[in-house]
């Protein structure tokens, strides 16, 4: 077993203000995002011009955050939001989902591309190698955060997290999915976008890479308590949101190579 690197959730504690380490995981995932999204613009096939670049990353902060807020709220918290309308705006009690602020950005990227004249699937294809930096960062902020913690286990590097009443040995779920939707997920849709590729097939293939992976991960992650295993009687929720997020990843990959060229 390994002892868990106890580290203070507050990056910053000034008075009354505290700033989250999570918090700043999505500030720099946005910025690893723009610079990376500078990085693409300067190509010559580049649909996105470089003066373009910051008001991307603004319409999809703006998802990401509205998205998450909702998706959590709809996915995991529907009975509590249901009792309490205003609790979606108390964002400072934490929760935030992945397939939430993937709609939100969706949607985002729709509006942006519909003000910029710019096909959406051009700019679909343009974002999907931005997002794993930032899914990684996240999976460090939640491990900091000793939240979505893994499974009771016997494995060598099995961890007891302080925070945890059982007190139990678990899988640290947050660094596998840091290596899996992050790290890998980033190195295969980064290198598969260097060469121009069939419209949808980038989108494509980051949807089916993060269906995948997080498919995976979620065997390790302890289901959230007030959820428990579901379908089938050992998917998790997040397994269950990543079935649509596969078939759609293969259906584009698909429709991308049946002749389709940028």
């Amino acid at each position: 077993m390994i002892d868990y690197p106890v580290i203070d959730p507050v990056a910053v504690s000034l008075g009354p203000l505290k700033v989250h380490w999570y918090g700043l995981t999505y500030l720099g995932g946005l910025f690893f995002a723009w610079w990376l999204a500078t990085r693409r613009a300067a190509r010559p096939d580049s649909p996105i011009l470089r003066s373009q670049v910051d008001d991307l990353i603004f319409y999809a902060a703006i998802g990401i955050v509205v998205g998450g807020r909702l998706g959590y709220a709809l996915f995991y918290g529907l009975d509590r939001w249901l009792d309490d309308p205003l609790w979606v705006f108390r964002v400072w009690e934490g929760g935030m989902a992945f397939h939430g602020g993937l709609l939100g950005v969706i949607v985002a990227l729709w509006v942006f591309g519909r003000r910029q004249s710019i096909d959406f699937a051009a700019v679909a294809d343009f974002v999907a190698p931005l997002t794993p930096v930032g899914l990684a960062l996240g999976r460090l902020g939640n491990f900091i955060g000793q939240e979505l913690w893994g499974r009771p286990t016997d494995v060598p590097w099995a961890m007891v997290f302080p925070r945890d009443p059982l007190g139990l040995a678990r899988h640290p779920s947050q660094l596998y999915q840091f290596l899996l939707e992050g790290c890998l997920l980033f190195v295969i849709v980064w290198i598969f976008s260097r060469r121009p590729r069939p419209d949808w097939s980038v989108a494509g293939l980051f949807l089916l890479g993060y269906g995948v992976l997080r498919f995976s991960a979620e065997f390790f992650r302890e289901p959230d308590a007030h959820i428990g295993l579901q379908a089938f009687g050992w998917m998790t929720r997040g397994q269950i949101l990543c079935v649509p997020m596969i078939l759609l990843g293969i259906w584009l990959l698909s429709y991308a190579y049946r002749g389709r060229s940028r």
